[in-house]
């Protein structure tokens, strides 16, 4: 596996699926997601960066983002990172995950029995600078 390294005894991968139903729609049958391309892999680039800042022995970092129509089922973003030890891949994983939702300009069109919309749960991107300050430095 591409993850691996000589020095990391683990590696956390994360896969965001696709999913059957969300909060008052059932019957969800698509998704499709459309991104800011140029803007979205620049942020993506500064999450890994700002992950191995804050986890130096960070080994292989992944974070992948799907555009398109996705199927139930299907794998919207994918996440790895390979640490020397258990809790620092962990760690930077989850911090990956959810810097890219938060700071990363995707957005997603729900399909359901009942209609469709986009953004549902659209929330103001914020910047990484911003978000890192929010989670590690809590007021």
């Amino acid at each position: 596996m591409w993850a691996n390294r000589p020095h990391c005894g683990a590696v956390v991968t994360f896969s965001g699926n696709a999913r059957d139903s969300s909060p008052d729609r059932p019957e969800v049958y698509e998704l499709t997601y459309e991104a800011y391309e140029a803007e979205a892999e620049h942020r993506l680039a500064a999450v890994a960066s700002q992950a191995r800042d804050l986890w130096p022995d960070v080994g292989r970092l992944a974070l992948l983002h799907r555009t398109g129509t996705l199927a139930v089922g299907d794998a919207a973003v994918v996440v790895v990172a390979s640490a020397p030890h258990r809790r620092e891949a962990f760690e930077a994983a989850r911090f990956c995950i959810d810097a890219l939702k938060a700071t990363v300009p995707i957005w997603k069109l729900e399909k359901w029995a009942g209609g469709e919309s986009w953004g549902r749960e659209a929330q103001h991107l914020s910047e990484l600078e911003e978000y890192v300050q929010r989670v590690h430095n809590p007021l």
